[in-house]
């Protein structure tokens, strides 16, 4: 029976580019995923879009000298292609400024409001006497208030990771003009949180999730407290109630929702308007977040409690594999600093593909983990080229030059034919097992575990040799080696589909291998005497000229 899985992405800040980070935490393993689940025949719908209110977003719009809806039409349309150009198949990609946004936010305040889960009053923040407006807390540095480190930001500190309200900043200051900062009282409304903790607790309590959200969480909702949900701006969500102009609620609130109107987006273009329900108010659903690690708060306590104080039954999510930070060359990626990759500069050199499997690869599932150009050099030369590649082209070329490019026959299966045939089942049963338990780093060493042993196989196996001293063990050999190309097709597939389609097609079919079966496709042998198609050389090898003048270029951009 088909399972109907929901798979979500973190929606994107539409404050910049997209950038290795984002793919590592979010976006690269929701994908892998999807495609799996995809050929497992289930009813996938893969949701995300661009977060584009908060106070973020104008600041970053008045450095860069645009509109707040300049700047998130810009990066919109970038990070559209960004995801374009490295095959992320999200079955919608939505925005949170299109109109539809805007009734379910509104929604969902106003029934948490009537349920008692919102208060309103009146608090002091910080105001800039300056530029005559209140500072969001996105507009203001300090000292973190729990360790010190300064500058610190106005919501959450980088160095220990602390999360608090800017009016708890020490010596808090414009991070515009330097302006030193007062307080000044202020309405807004708060979401009480403190009100779901035994609900939130008991949940979670029900969650075998990964033990690195599943600690972070618990520590979270111990401390639960209200949280303000209202900003003094003109950017964002209006509240829902009279005289409330120049507030918005805040974009923490808001954009989770997104996912839910992003689905709403989805169905209207799909002609059917209704068929959102099908995904959020159906409980056998199966509802996947994928989040990095700072995420983890807002989807794993404060959307659900969100959802659980509406009247309607939306679905609460049930699992999220969020990732640890991804790193650049042992620091962290920051474009302010210099310290980045231009990820449109990187796939104008670079394939979509080797980026994919060297990020799979060293996914940072369960720590920390790091892009270096020299892992990047070495993925992609011995095991993109030196073992996936390699099998692919000896095989393909001998089999056409000996087997008239036909599929040959098995023949009589001797011992070390059957040992190979069984260690194809054996690592795909257990490749479909890290799939589905989202660990890609797994996978991915799997993958390249069976290519090896196809080339293992080949070099003992001597089919140059046979070919003169016994043609029918040649041809059992070969066929073994393309059963071999078969699986390893199917199961890259969702890491690196590009390949993976073009070894299909050498296997003589001519349809699409993201609408073959999983199932199907392992457990059923090729046609024997079917036609095989040219072969095509898979990836080039990365000079080490390459790599030293990406790390000058790092260091230039560093200085």
């Amino acid at each position: 029976m088909k399972e109907k899985i929901l798979i979500t992405s973190a929606l994107l800040y539409s404050n910049g580019p997209l950038h290795f980070g984002h793919v590592a935490g979010a976006y690269l393993p929701a994908d892998c995923y999807a495609r799996f689940q995809r050929l497992k025949q289930n009813d996938v719908l893969f949701i995300s879009g661009s977060d584009e209110y908060g106070i973020a977003i104008t600041l970053s719009a008045e450095i860069e000298g645009r509109s707040p809806k300049e700047q998130v039409d810009h990066y919109h349309k970038m990070n559209q292609s960004l995801f374009d150009q490295l095959g992320i198949t999200f079955d919608h990609y939505s925005r949170t400024t299109w109109e539809g946004h805007k009734k379910p936010v509104q929604e969902f305040f106003l029934e948490l409001l009537e349920n008692g889960y919102i208060e309103e009053k009146v608090t002091d923040q910080l105001y800039s006497d300056k530029e005559g407006r209140f500072l969001a807390d996105r507009y203001v540095v300090g000292e973190c208030p729990s360790c010190g480190y300064d500058p610190a930001r106005g919501d959450e500190c980088p160095k220990c990771g602390a999360s608090y309200d800017a009016i708890q900043l020490k010596n808090p200051r414009s991070k515009v003009s330097g302006a030193e900062l007062s307080r000044k009282p202020t309405k807004h409304w708060f979401l009480l949180l403190n009100l779901f903790k035994e609900r939130l607790t008991h949940w979670l309590s029900q969650k075998e999730w990964k033990s690195n959200v599943v600690n972070f969480i618990k520590g979270y909702v111990e401390n639960l407290h209200p949280r303000a949900i209202t900003r003094d701006t003109s950017w964002g969500i209006p509240i829902p109630l009279p005289n409330t102009e120049g507030k918005v609620l805040y974009v923490w609130f808001d954009a989770p929702i997104g996912y839910i109107s992003a689905t709403m987006e989805w169905a209207l273009k799909s002609n059917e308007p209704d068929k959102w329900k099908d995904y959020w108010l159906d409980p056998d659903v199966r509802l996947v977040n994928f989040i990095g690690k700072d995420n983890i708060p807002f989807h794993a306590a404060i959307f659900p409690a969100m959802i659980m104080g509406q009247n309607r039954p939306y679905k609460l999510v049930d699992d999220i594999p969020a990732n640890e930070f991804y790193n650049l060359e042992g620091r962290k990626f920051s474009k302010s600093e210099g310290w980045f990759i231009h990820l449109e500069e990187f796939l104008q050199n670079y394939t979509a593909d080797q980026i994919r499997f060297a990020i799979a690869s060293n996914a940072p599932e369960t720590t920390d983990s790091e892009f270096t150009w020299k892992d990047f050099q070495l993925r992609c030369n011995s095991e993109l080229l030196g073992k996936y590649g390699n099998l692919v082209n000896r095989v393909m070329v001998f089999a056409r030059k000996q087997c008239g490019a036909n599929i040959p026959a098995f023949g009589t299966l001797g011992q070390i034919d059957k040992d190979f045939l069984e260690k194809i089942d054996e690592l795909t049963g257990y490749i479909e097992e890290s799939f589905s338990k989202y660990k890609l780093r797994q996978a991915s060493r799997l993958i390249m575990e069976l290519a090896a042993a196809g080339n293992v196989y080949f070099d003992a196996k001597r089919p140059w040799k046979e070919v003169k001293e016994n043609p029918q063990a040649m041809q059992t050999t070969v066929r073994c080696c393309l059963e071999c190309l078969k699986a390893l097709a199917m199961i890259s597939c969702p890491v690196i589909p590009e390949a993976a389609g073009k070894v299909w097609k050498m296997l003589g079919n001519t349809s699409d291998i993201e609408k073959q079966s999983w199932d199907d496709v392992l457990r059923t042998p090729l046609v024997e005497g079917g036609p095989l198609g040219e072969p095509e050389i898979l990836f080039r090898r990365i000079e080490d000229s390459e790599i030293e003048n990406e790390l000058e270029k790092l260091r230039s951009l560093n200085n």
